[in-house]
């Protein structure tokens, strides 16, 4: 009787995300913060939960068993994030078109509001900011686009147009 194995090529491709010195620097930065204290923290947690005896009914020692789970998953996430993450050298792009890290005005041909937005990577994005995503709705309908044209936006209610003022780098 023989067997008869085939090995399969496990490996995940990451996503791979772009970004800025900065952007990077952060990543890394909640990544050592993670790894270098609020793990030991958690540790301690369950070593003191674990020290008040009984573990069966111990909902201190399965929350902080819990939160632990949480924390290597948050660990976990940011490293496949980092591996995938490449340095973007933002006078090599393109002004012409919104790329991004490219700062973008633009004209609601509704009612002419204005609004600028810098198109990041997704764990860049903060809106308070003017940052949007490059993943989403808006990100994602001015990917591309020149000034001049016109990005035509799936919100809910239907589609929204926008004039493309102005493309810049900052």
């Amino acid at each position: 009787m023989g067997f008869f194995c085939i090995y399969i090529n496990d490996e995940v491709m990451s996503k791979v995300s772009y970004y800025t010195a900065e952007g990077l620097k952060k990543l890394r930065e909640e990544l050592n913060n993670l790894k270098d204290i609020e793990r030991p923290k958690a540790s301690q947690a369950i070593a003191e939960a674990r020290d008040k005896g009984d573990l069966s009914e111990n909902a201190e020692y399965d929350a902080a068993k819990e939160a632990q789970g949480l924390l290597e998953m948050r660990i976990s996430k940011l490293e496949e994030t980092l591996s995938g993450a490449r340095l973007i050298d933002e006078s090599q792009l393109d002004t012409s078109k919104a790329l991004i890290h490219s700062t973008v005005k633009i004209k609601n041909q509704t009612n002419g509001a204005q609004m600028t937005y810098k198109l990041v990577a997704q764990s860049e994005a903060d809106l308070k900011q003017g940052k949007i995503s490059v993943d989403s709705p808006i990100g994602k309908g001015l990917l591309g686009k020149s000034v001049g044209q016109v990005a035509e936006i799936q919100v809910p209610n239907g589609i929204m147009k926008f004039d493309i003022v102005e493309i810049t780098r900052e």
